[in-house]
């Protein structure tokens, strides 16, 4: 079954050619890249336009052979980014409408039977998609793994574990699901998509989806890498304002969780 993932970008140039070849090259055969530029004002369009040139023409080499008559090692030449099995599509927002706004862009615009989305500033394990995939081949709704928080060298800061899967656990506790995650596209259909108005948008989403009865499994294995910055990068969600409010929101989330469970 072929898989949509969504790449939403904002000011976020230095992390984003790293994010999409850490999608591109997942074992997975079949993957759609929905990338959605989300009114970037920095050196956004110029990655995305470098990116989508060398997936044209772009050529690696390696050494093959050495020629002892002639003394020549001998290279072989192909393309650095293989094409079969993947889809590109950029769609670009004129002004930054906010990661809500940008994450419904790509989802509405997606075809895959199988959908997530992937913050520009993170990197995925080679096998990410084809582990979160094999949960639902098997009858989940939603799949979600672990992750390595890591700083902006990629120094592991930690390896972050999640729990098996219960509402209690996961979103009567706290938000514990969610940030490496697959799950059916139709779940859109059935249950709406991300609310613009809030900044924990995918935890109201997701908790919507778990509360309508969708069935959710643990991959224990860490499965992305995910960017704290902690005191480098304090500009946009992580920002003191928007962090603090984020958080409200998400308190408020976990009540209605737990009247939910009563």
């Amino acid at each position: 079954m072929p898989v949509s993932i969504i790449v939403p970008t904002f000011n976020q140039a230095c992390y984003l050619r790293p994010c999409l070849d850490s999608i591109w090259f997942q074992d997975y055969p079949e993957i759609e890249i929905i990338l959605v530029n989300d009114g970037a004002t920095d050196e956004t369009a110029d990655v995305i336009t470098d990116f989508v040139r060398d997936i044209d023409s772009a050529q690696v080499s390696y050494a093959s052979v050495y020629d002892q008559e002639q003394n020549q090692i001998k290279r072989v030449y192909h393309p650095r980014y293989p094409a079969k099995g993947r889809q590109l599509h950029i769609l670009t927002h004129d002004t930054n409408k906010g990661l809500a706004t940008a994450l419904n862009t790509g989802f509405k615009a997606c075809t895959g039977e199988m959908c997530t989305y992937v913050p520009s500033d993170n990197i995925c394990l080679p096998t990410m998609v084809s582990s979160l995939v094999k949960p639902l081949y098997d009858g989940a709704d939603f799949s979600y793994a672990d992750m390595f928080i890591v700083d902006d060298n990629m120094n592991i800061n930690r390896k972050f574990e999640l729990p098996d899967y219960s509402f209690e656990r996961c979103f009567g506790d706290w938000y514990l699901c969610g940030v490496a995650k697959m799950y059916r596209r139709n779940l859109h259909d059935r249950f709406g998509y991300y609310d613009e108005g809030l900044l924990a948008h995918d935890h109201d989403l997701f908790q919507r989806f778990a509360m309508s009865g969708a069935r959710f499994v643990h991959v224990a294995a860490p499965l992305m890498y995910v960017r704290a910055h902690d005191n480098d990068r304090e500009v946009d969600i992580h920002s003191p304002t928007n962090w603090n409010r984020l958080l409200d929101e998400s308190k408020e989330i976990v009540i209605k969780a737990r009247q939910f469970i009563r």
